[in-house]
C-alpha cells in the first residue's frame, strides 16, 4: 500500500473470526491497555512534534474527546510547503528513511464496485432512471476528495515504538522537506 490509496475491489467479505484467532486474540488482550497507553503518548508526542513543521497538518481530535485509540495516526500533505514535492513521491521518500506510510483511502463514493451496483439490473429496478441520474450528479464530495489527495497514514504498530523513533519520524520529515527540490528533479 505504501505510495497509493487504498482501494476497494469488492463491495465486503465475510471476515468473522475463527475460534482459533478468537483464541489467539485473547490471550493477546493482556497487554491491550499498556499499548493503547504507549499508543496514545506517542501519539501525542508525535503530533506535538508534526505541528512544527509547516505543511503537515495531524488530525485534529473533537473537544470533548477522551481517548484515541490510533488504529491508524493521519496527516495531511501539503506539498506546496515541499516544493510542489507530489505526495506519491513524498510517500517514496519517507519509506526510503526508513518510515513506512500510505496514502490512505480513495474516495468511496468513486468506487468502481459502487458505480457497478448502481447501473445494476437491481437498481435499475428500485429507483428509476432519473433518481439514479440526480445520485450521480450530487455524488460530488470535493472536501472529501481533497482529504484523499493529501491524506498520510502510519499504522497503529509505529505508535508501539519508543519515543525516539517518533523523533526519526519527524526528522525524516523535515529531511524530505529540505531536500524537496532534489527530489522533485528525481
Amino acid at each position: 500500500m505504501i505510495g497509493t490509496n487504498f482501494s476497494y475491489s469488492s463491495s465486503g467479505a465475510n471476515l468473522r473470526l475463527t475460534e482459533f484467532q478468537g483464541a489467539m486474540l485473547l490471550a493477546q488482550m493482556t497487554r491491550l491497555e499498556a499499548q493503547a497507553k504507549t499508543r496514545t503518548e506517542n501519539g501525542r508526542y508525535l503530533t506535538s512534534l508534526l505541528r512544527e513543521i509547516s505543511g503537515i497538518a495531524p488530525a485534529r481530535q473533537h473537544a470533548g474527546t477522551t481517548n484515541n485509540a490510533y488504529h491508524l495516526y493521519m496527516l495531511r500533505y501539503d506539498a506546496a510547503a515541499f516544493a510542489g514535492l507530489p505526495r506519491e513521491k513524498f510517500l517514496k521518500a519517507l519509506t526510503a528513511e526508513g518510515v513506512p506510510a500510505s496514502g490512505g483511502y480513495s474516495p468511496l463514493n468513486t468506487q468502481e464496485f459502487l458505480m457497478t451496483a448502481l447501473e445494476s439490473r437491481g437498481y435499475r429496478r428500485l429507483f428509476s432512471a432519473a433518481r439514479l441520474k440526480q445520485w450521480h450528479e450530487q455524488n460530488h464530495c470535493p472536501r472529501n476528495d481533497q482529504l484523499c489527495s493529501q491524506a498520510v497514514w502510519f499504522t497503529q504498530n509505529m505508535l508501539l515504538a519508543s519515543r525516539s523513533d517518533m523523533d526519526q519520524i519527524a526528522e525524516a520529515i523535515r529531511k524530505i522537506q529540505t531536500h524537496a527540490g532534489d527530489l522533485l528533479k528525481a
